[in-house]
């Protein structure tokens, strides 16, 4: 959430260094993200950031213990935020932050009130993304086939994953966390592990399908060694696939599409989603077969396709 991690060791000198409470308490708070929580480590050092920034700034204003917090701290940190020239969706995302760790102080008790719950924050901007044509989407597909046709377990694995990523929306991360046994192969779904652990099952169709029995079949078999363990997709060397690879071999095969915008494995995700919508899906299914938390997440893919279909609209109708 923030560009750099508070410092309370090292060169630090003492007049710098955050009030011991402070120090007490962001470790107490690490602890409920990690623990109770369970966030990912990328979350939890996201939050603690943002967090230790408050923190020291509250330090220079006088504050020594969390108890003295005030809505006027919090609304001076994100005026300072805007002053470094921090984005909109920065600032937004930071008074995020700010009003969980204000939630969980009264909540515990070391707040006798919360003055996150009154902190206000600009909108983010929401960019539209970047989506695939359906043409494109079989272009895609349809490239990493012919790269696949000399057999190669690598080529045979490529298709697998560009199907799933298309036919489900799932983020790259939890399709490197796949294991074998979360496909369920009969009733075509694979079951996810997705952001805050939280668990669902996700369908995909018969292209799909049939690219993950031939990966199965033919293309782990000839990959798979002593420290492949229950991982579903594979590296070169065996271990399970990292989410660099999957992006890189995304971006190689979108190259090979005339026309389509460079997008990455969540710009797959995005597409899945805008089709689907496009297809007639209501917006709760997607959202649940996405993952998201917030339907509000989900309403962007609704200006996706209300943006396509102006421009159709545009180029279409003789008085537009």
């Amino acid at each position: 959430m923030s560009d750099q991690a508070p410092t309370t060791t090292g060169e630090t000198s003492d007049d710098d260094r955050l009030p011991e409470a402070f120090t007490g308490v962001l470790e107490d708070y690490r602890r409920h993200l990690e623990a109770e929580r369970d966030l990912s480590a990328h979350s939890v050092r996201a939050y603690l950031t943002d967090v230790g920034s408050l923190l020291e700034h509250a330090r220079r204003l006088g504050h020594t213990e969390p108890d003295t917090l005030e809505l006027r701290t919090l609304r001076s940190w994100l005026a300072q935020q805007q002053a470094l020239g921090r984005s909109r969706t920065t600032l937004a995302r930071r008074a995020t932050a700010a009003r969980v760790f204000t939630a969980w102080l009264a909540r515990t008790g070391r707040l006798t009130a919360d003055p996150g719950a009154s902190l206000a924050s600009p909108k983010a901007h929401r960019v539209l993304p970047a989506v695939l044509r359906r043409d494109e989407a079989e272009a895609l597909v349809r490239a990493a086939a012919e790269h696949a046709d000399d057999g190669s377990p690598l080529g045979v694995r490529d298709v697998a994953v560009l199907e799933l990523l298309y036919a489900t929306g799932i983020r790259v991360g939890e399709l490197c966390g796949l294991d074998i046994d979360d496909v369920d192969a009969e009733r075509h779904v694979v079951r996810v592990l997705g952001k805050g652990r939280k668990e669902r099952t996700v369908p995909f169709g018969r292209p799909a399908d049939l690219a993950l029995r031939t990966w199965l079949r033919r293309g782990r078999p000839a990959l798979a060694g002593p420290g492949s363990g229950p991982a579903l997709f594979l590296g070169a060397r065996g271990g399970r696939l990292d989410q660099r690879a999957v992006r890189t071999l995304v971006h190689r095969r979108i190259a090979e599409v005339p026309g389509a915008p460079d997008i990455g494995p969540h710009g797959l995700r995005h597409t899945a989603a805008t089709h689907l919508l496009e297809g007639g899906a209501d917006l709760r299914s997607v959202q649940e077969l996405l993952g998201h938390a917030s339907l509000a997440t989900t309403q962007l893919y609704t200006h996706v396709t209300t943006d396509r279909l102006r421009r159709a609209y545009q180029q279409a109708h003789p008085r537009a």
